[in-house]
Parts: C-alpha cells; sequence; structure tokens
C-alpha cells in the first residue's frame, strides 16, 4: 500500500507537540528571523549575542560611518551588485584578537532554505572582535529581506541576493548597520546603530 509522505504542516505540528511534551518552550530572546548569511570571521554565535541585546534604546555614539550606499541612492534593476563599505569611529578600539575564519560563507539560496529547514553546525570558537550586522528593510516588515553579520569593513552582496532584492515590488528599502565588539562571543561595547537608516531606491534599467 502506498502511504503519502507527511505534509510539511503536519511535520511541524508532530514536532511542535513533541517539545511541548518535553516542556522546550521558545524563550523570548529567541530569533524569530531567519539567520543572516555569515562573511568573515563572523560565527552564529555572535549573531545570537547580538539579537539578545538587540532590543536595547538606540545608540548612535558609536555607530559606523557608511560610505555607501548614499542616502536616497538609487540601483537600475538587473545592475551588478554593488559594494557597501563603511568605517568605525575614530574613538573606536583596535580590533582585538583574531578569531577563527568559517570555512565557507552561506550564499542566499542557503539562507533562504534555511527558513523551512534549518542546518546544524559544530560550533566555532568564540569570537572576539569588531562585528557588523548589515540588515535591509522593507516597509512595514520586522524581518530584514536579506542581511549579513561580518567582521569586515565592507559588503557585497552576492547575485542571488542582490536579485531578489532587485525583483521586489517594494519602491524603496533601508539599510542599518548595528556595530558591537564581543568578548569570547559577550557583547561588551554596543550595540551601536546608525540613527537614521540608509534608503535605497530601485530605477528601470
Amino acid at each position: 500500500m502506498n502511504m503519502k509522505a507527511p505534509s510539511l504542516a503536519a511535520l511541524a505540528t508532530t514536532l511542535a507537540l513533541a517539545a511541548s511534551a518535553c516542556g522546550e518552550q521558545p524563550t523570548d530572546t529567541e530569533p524569530t528571523c531567519a539567520e543572516p548569511i555569515y562573511a568573515g570571521k563572523a560565527t552564529d554565535e555572535a549573531w545570537h549575542a547580538l539579537v539578545d541585546v538587540r532590543d536595547k534604546p538606540l545608540d548612535a555614539s558609536g555607530a559606523v560611518y557608511l560610505t555607501s550606499p548614499a542616502e536616497g541612492q538609487e540601483y537600475a534593476v538587473g545592475s551588478p551588485p554593488p559594494t557597501w563599505e563603511w568605517s568605525r569611529p575614530v574613538s573606536s578600539r583596535p580590533s582585538g584578537l583574531p578569531a577563527t575564519p568559517r570555512a565557507t560563507s552561506r550564499a542566499f539560496t542557503t539562507w533562504l532554505g534555511e527558513l523551512l529547514l534549518p542546518s546544524a553546525r559544530a560550533h566555532l570558537p568564540p569570537y572576539t572582535g569588531e562585528i557588523y550586522w548589515v540588515e535591509v528593510f522593507a516597509p512595514g516588515k520586522t524581518c530584514p529581506v536579506a542581511q549579513v553579520l561580518t567582521s569586515e569593513l565592507k559588503w557585497q552582496p552576492d547575485t542571488d541576493t542582490w536579485a531578489a532584492l532587485g525583483q521586489r515590488a517594494d519602491p524603496s528599502l533601508s539599510v542599518q548597520v548595528t556595530r558591537a565588539y564581543l568578548l569570547q562571543n559577550r557583547v561588551t561595547e554596543g550595540p551601536y546603530r546608525l540613527e537614521q537608516p540608509r534608503t535605497i531606491r530601485w530605477s528601470a534599467p
């Protein structure tokens, strides 16, 4: 007799009931949005450290200086991915101890796939140093439509990420950059954010 595979909804319900039976309820600090793309020496543990402090009041005193994109910058649909760059405030401390780089960085398609099936990754050594969380938001959306966590002072979206942004119906998007200093995966300075996120727009090619 042929058996149909259970639907994703049925599987999700089964897992939720199993977690409830074991007393495993989501915590208030558990992230509800998908993980970012990782670049440079960034790790998922570093990202969770930033998620834990993201509800702190806005502090722009140590925010990065965002060189690009400029406010209101327009990009043609189908244009190649740009490189967004920023710099640390002059008074910021050195980057600190080096961290072990990730073996690979995740592309947009991998990030999108983990919305349904999160991957299991081995824990990496605790990260110490400057970290930057770049998020691209659509109007009215709580979760970013694209994001990266990186230890570098620039980010060039991969072609899949950039194409997906260009295909959105939103007339404009906003870019926010969060900066923090981590000591062994603990936020010891920050988080600092841009007082006003940058707005980017799309134009016909």
